[in-house]
């Protein structure tokens, strides 16, 4: 009995050990490290001069060159230029685990951004046109860059953000954009008359200048957008833009405006936006899995 029980330990031991040890060679089990990022000034030429874009670039390590992708910040209440430089770590680390490059362009007149927001007063579709000259901006910018593939793009945002990458897809963007990823997107407007019509009326003129696919996320708590206003931009979006996808997952938290910045949020969009990748035939692969939180 009492050799019995020793061989039994020793062998519990033996594969515990195994188990350590392969979990130090195992890639998948890799520390997290810290998001490499550096911020840059993007010049934008304008009517008499130029202003500088504040930029955020998360890269992955190596010399690339690495797919693209563009993230578009939202807008908080108050002041543009009082709003803080959009830092949306959770999502960055995804596409860097995948090897993708992110840059995440201020707009005009948002945190140290040069110039004024221009906010086209009720006309929100104007509103969307201008944010998108910014992305169209950071494109340029990023493809003169030696790390970055100038063949492949993907365009993502969040709320006014989201609105943007909208926007962007209808103002003939650069050909290597192979989708665009909508996160909440839209721009509430409580002073405008009719703003949830005027907001789905923009989109849908959007979508007649758009052939690019796209997806769509939002909840149904969302604290900026209706159930029925989202729903109203989606069908008119889709009615000229077939490749289009809604993905609706109930409520998030306290308020499912907030999922694309939440690292709880992943476990939601990450399947969706994974099939989409694949679909528009962008990477998938995990190559850098330091960078998974």
């Amino acid at each position: 009995m009492r050799s019995w029980y020793w061989r039994f330990l020793a062998r519990a031991i033996l594969f515990l050990c195994s188990v350590v040890l392969w979990g130090i060679h195992d890639p998948s089990t890799a520390k997290q490290i810290a998001l490499p990022s550096e911020v840059v000034f993007i010049t934008k030429a304008i009517p008499l001069g130029s202003l500088e874009l504040e930029t955020t670039i998360y890269k992955p390590e190596g010399a690339g060159p690495f797919p693209l992708v563009i993230i578009n910040h939202g807008k908080a209440p108050g002041s543009a230029k009082l709003q803080e430089r959009y830092r949306p770590g959770w999502a960055a680390r995804y596409f860097l685990e995948r090897n993708y490059v992110v840059f995440v362009p201020m707009r005009t007149g948002f945190s140290k951004s040069g110039g004024t927001y221009r906010s086209a007063g009720c006309n929100v579709e104007s509103n969307g046109l201008m944010q998108a000259e910014d992305v169209a901006v950071t494109v340029s910018y990023a493809h003169r860059q030696s790390y970055v593939d100038k063949a492949v793009t993907l365009v993502v945002g969040q709320s006014h953000g989201g609105l943007t990458t909208l926007a962007y897809g209808a103002s003939n963007p650069d050909p290597s954009v192979k989708g665009l990823v909508n996160f909440a997107g839209g721009l509430r407007q409580e002073s405008c008359s009719g703003w949830e019509h005027n907001l789905a009326n923009a989109v849908g003129d959007y979508a007649k200048n758009t052939y690019l696919p796209s997806l769509w996320f939002y909840g149904d708590n969302d604290s900026y957008f209706t159930p029925a206003t989202f729903h109203e931009m989606f069908s008119r979006y889709k009615a000229v833009q077939p490749a289009s996808e809604l993905i609706t997952y109930g409520t998030f938290q306290d308020d499912s405006h907030k999922l694309f910045g939440s690292k709880e949020g992943r476990a939601i969009w990450e399947p969706y936006l994974e099939r989409f990748l694949r679909k528009i035939g962008l990477p998938t692969r995990v190559v850098n899995p330091q960078y998974r939180p």
